[in-house]
């Protein structure tokens, strides 16, 4: 079996970047790296930014020999619409005319969706801040590959401040939980198949705690804490939670997908 080929687009800025290397200790993509080598220790793995043309015309040229394709997390927001925000949606666009397999997490997964049409919005219900718990994999989601031996119920690490409010045509919602309706989906565009996760299967808890640190006094002046002491009890459940995650059922969708391609 010959090695597989991904591309991983990193879903930061540079600016953005150094934020998350100060808590994950690499970027989203070096990050989502080293997990797929985990799993495939042979593949060749190759990190483009779609906000460089010279990155992104390489990659459409050789997208042919990519097995797979992943959009990573990002701090961005969609609905600023920056000009950087078109590059990465224009991207995704082009990569769904061509016949792959994506999986799109977090930030990535709000790029493909508007790229396919769909919306995204502030979330109604809140925020995921270093965590999501009780998502739920509902009927569709138990049947789909993606969630192949993965626990009906699960907590995992996840960080969002806004939702998708509106699916593309002829998606299928996979997983819930109280915070965001959509928290895995599944759907086809043009050319692509896109499953796409509101969480992080690629990050560990205190990876998202490091960033809750970095971003502490702007959580709490936009009032998603009351004051340091509510913040405070936030990080240490998420601390206890951390004791409990499991590596195989947290990255299970990598896993998944990458037998899928």
């Amino acid at each position: 079996m010959n090695p597989l080929n991904i591309l991983i687009v990193e879903g930061n800025i540079a600016e953005d970047t150094e934020i998350f290397v100060k808590a994950a200790g690499s970027s989203a993509a070096e990050n989502f790296k080293k997990l797929i080598l985990k799993f495939q220790p042979s593949a060749n793995v190759e990190i483009i930014h779609p906000g460089n043309e010279n990155e992104t015309t390489y990659a459409i040229k050789k997208i042919n020999q990519y097995n797979g394709i992943v959009f990573t997390g990002g701090a961005m927001r969609i609905n600023d619409m920056t000009g950087e925000i078109k590059k990465h949606i224009n991207f995704a666009k082009k990569c769904f005319s061509y016949k792959k397999k994506i999986l799109a997490i977090c930030w990535g997964l709000q790029v493909c969706v508007v790229a396919a049409g769909g919306k995204v919005a502030p979330g109604k219900n809140g925020a995921h801040i270093g965590i999501a718990f009780d998502v739920e994999i509902n009927e569709e989601g138990q049947k789909n590959s993606i969630y192949k031996d993965k626990k009906k119920i699960f907590t995992t690490p996840a960080f969002n401040f806004d939702e998708v409010s509106e699916i593309p045509v002829n998606s299928t919602i996979l997983s819930s939980d109280k915070v965001n309706r959509v928290m895995g989906i599944y759907f086809k565009s043009d050319e692509s198949e896109i499953w796409g996760l509101q969480y992080h299967p690629d990050y560990k808890f205190y990876q998202t705690i490091n960033l809750s640190h970095l971003r502490k006094e702007k959580l709490i002046e936009r009032k998603y804490f009351k004051n340091e002491t509510d913040y405070k009890k936030h990080i240490s459940f998420i601390d206890q939670e951390n004791n409990k995650l499991d590596f195989n059922n947290r990255s299970r969708e990598v896993k998944n997908w990458l037998e899928l391609i």
